[in-house]
């Protein structure tokens, strides 16, 4: 069995946050500290104190700096990063995660990722947050990463790069494929950061896995909210094995109803309402309905919980007057996301696996095309890099 670390970000996840978990989770902050004074870095301090967030105790480390100098090429801090003597897993961990920042920050502003100029993620603290929290994992041993659905919060922030919506556009970027969601609160609660954290590292999203806890921490963010507790709740322990076949165990509500009356444009906006409030899948079938009229059946598929709360959507967002349900047994691949090293760039993998043998592997449709478009080449031809990179892992791996 692996040692697995699971990001829970009901209030968002931030590098300070990551770190006062893995503290609070029972990594020795000294040892910590004594990796990252192997960076060539000047000027900070690093300290961890217990605070209330809510009603929950939580660790906040503090990384205080005197640097003013905010700009750094990826390069400059890949370099700082490899010539430091870091453990083998922590330079590696930590260079993968610049490489995904500088990569969504040079997607967003549309230049190449040499010419990116790091600010905030440049700067001292975030680069003692991004190596602090990777010598963190390795002193507790974490082999594996999984992560919830991340709530980003709203609003505006202010940046170098001026006011900018929540999530800010390189945490977007860094986020495509991960599940999201904002429950209301004015605040940016997911960072680049963070986001670059649990994009490089977490290989699955979803709920709590199969696990043996060993201990779990909590990493207090720096704002104290209103609304619930500003934390991030970081279990660690034993990945539960696999099992030998997967079975008819799961079941779902399917919500179906016919409609020959709303517009294509409503039923879009449905859908993607839908899945945002928890459906697993939505979709319309084209239907012949009475008079002769053309009309599609539309279907929801529901996990438990869930299906009160759909239903009330349908009626609210669609022109049907009714609604059929019914259970049904679903039974699905193993699945997870894996990132893919190709000559053109990262790219992540759709990866389903039957009895631990892969039965479908899909890149990533949004990665292939920022690749594409940043590197002006067929996107067809960074599709079957994808595919082919992953195969060659998959063999030298086996």
């Amino acid at each position: 069995m692996s040692k697995l670390a699971y990001f829970d970000c009901f209030s968002g996840i931030s590098g300070d946050m990551v770190l006062g978990a893995l503290v609070d989770a029972g990594a020795p902050l000294a040892a910590i500290e004594t990796e990252l004074h192997k960076l060539p870095l000047t000027g900070w301090t690093i300290a961890a104190e217990k605070v209330k967030r809510g009603a929950i105790q939580a660790t906040h480390v503090r990384v205080g700096m005197a640097e003013t100098h905010h700009h750094r090429h990826l390069a400059k801090i890949l370099e700082m990063i490899g010539s430091a003597g870091l453990a083998p897993r922590v330079a590696q961990r930590a260079a993968d995660i610049f490489k995904r920042l500088g990569e969504a920050e040079a997607g967003v502003h549309g230049v190449p990722v040499e010419k990116v100029h790091f600010h905030e993620v440049g700067a001292v603290d975030a680069i003692v947050d991004i190596v602090g929290a990777c010598a963190g994992f390795e002193l507790l041993g974490i082999e594996e990463f999984a992560c919830s659905p991340l709530n980003l919060g709203g609003g505006r922030v202010q940046t170098a790069h001026g006011m900018l919506p929540v999530p800010a556009p390189a945490t977007a970027a860094l986020l495509r494929g991960a599940p999201a969601y904002s429950s209301g609160i004015e605040k940016e609660l997911v960072t680049p950061t963070g986001a670059a954290i649990a994009a490089t590292l977490a290989t699955r999203f979803g709920p709590l896995p199969a696990m043996s806890v060993s201990t779990i921490g909590y990493g207090a963010g720096s704002a104290d909210l209103a609304e619930q507790p500003n934390v991030l709740r970081l279990f660690a322990g034993e990945a539960a094995e696999k099992p030998a076949a997967a079975g008819w165990a799961e079941t779902i509500t399917v919500i179906e109803t016919n409609l020959d009356d709303m517009s294509p444009q409503v039923y879009a906006y449905f859908a993607e309402k839908a899945l945002a409030e928890g459906a697993l899948d939505v979709f319309a079938t084209p239907a012949q309905m009475k008079k002769g009229r053309p009309g599609q059946l539309v279907t929801l598929l529901a996990p438990p919980g869930a299906v009160e709360r759909l239903v009330d959507l349908v009626f609210r967002e669609t022109t049907t007057i009714g609604v059929r349900t019914y259970e049904a047994q679903r039974r699905t691949l193993e699945r997870e996301v894996v990132a893919v090293e190709t000559r053109l760039g990262t790219v992540r993998m759709k990866v389903s696996r039957l009895n631990g043998h892969v039965r479908n592997a899909a890149p990533e449709f949004e990665d292939c095309r920022k690749i594409a478009e940043a590197r002006r080449v067929p996107l067809k031809s960074v599709l079957a890099e994808a595919v082919y990179c992953f195969e060659q892992q998959t063999r030298k791996n086996s």
